[in-house]
């Protein structure tokens, strides 16, 4: 992509696709141009085999700051105050969330400076995260007189309650260490070392089976929402049809042989 798009996207020879929020002057808010965007390539990721796991990053001092208030303020100039408009903007940010804990391939964000509100969910959205020393967190909508109740969504579904309603009553900024210890983030990097980290744990992923991945990673979001009983029958299931797949005949194939697996994915 050219540098003038909203999102970078650098392909390495491991398969690992960096995608770069590009939009610095506006501490690379989800404006409804930059929802559309990122909804279009993480649809375009899910199907590409060449793209094994996904570094979700971002250029200047701000990982996300969430939404465009500009653009959002703008909307209520409409007959109904914005209601339709509003509707429409929280439909399409919920949508891209979606698709990234929907995507087959792992995602990774990588972030440095702030990431607030929408932009906090975004990180909690992603099946891993690797924060600098530097980045901060938080939900601040309570102090707009705006609850955070989309954030609230992923990050109910990553922090225990008492975490995440700290986050969302308080509206503070949290330090990576402190969102670490929440489980908002794996690890917290300095800043010189954190693209360096976040790779190496990319091609740590890229190397298995990207099959096996998609399986893996499908399987987790589905049987979260179930009750213990139904998850271990669905889980089981699972891993009897990911017993019979090529990749699981050759990976135990290989361990018993002590030899790198060939992955077919």
């Amino acid at each position: 992509m050219n540098s003038d798009s909203l999102i970078l996207s650098q392909l390495s020879e491991t398969g690992v696709l960096r995608l770069t929020l590009n939009d610095e002057s506006r501490r690379n808010a989800l404006s409804e141009a930059m929802l559309n965007q990122l909804q279009k390539v993480i649809s375009d990721v899910s199907e590409d085999p060449q793209v094994r796991v996904v570094i979700l990053a971002a250029s200047g001092p701000a990982f996300c700051a969430g939404h465009n208030l500009k653009e959002m303020t703008a909307g209520r100039a409409a007959e109904d105050q914005g209601r339709a408009y509003f509707a429409r903007i929280m439909q399409l940010c919920s949508s891209v969330m979606q698709s990234i804990v929907n995507c087959p391939k792992p995602i990774i964000a990588e972030v440095k400076g702030i990431a607030t509100a929408a932009g906090c969910q975004l990180v909690a959205s992603c099946d891993l995260a690797v924060a600098s020393t530097e980045a901060k967190f938080s939900t601040p909508g309570v102090h707009i007189g705006l609850f955070c109740s989309t954030p609230m969504v992923a990050l109910s579904r990553n922090l225990s309650n008492k975490h995440a309603m700290e986050m969302l009553l308080l509206g503070d900024m949290v330090s990576a260490e402190r969102a670490a210890e929440m489980g908002l983030v794996n690890r917290v990097v300095p800043e010189g070392v954190l693209q360096q980290v976040t790779q190496d744990m990319a091609d740590r992923i890229a190397s298995k089976s990207s099959k096996t991945l998609a399986i893996g990673k499908r399987a987790f979001y589905v049987q979260r929402e179930m009750s213990l009983s139904d998850a271990y029958e669905y889980a089981s299931a699972v891993m009897v049809d990911n017993m019979l797949e090529s990749d699981a005949q050759e990976g135990i194939r290989a361990f018993m042989e002590k030899r790198e697996p060939k992955w077919q994915d």
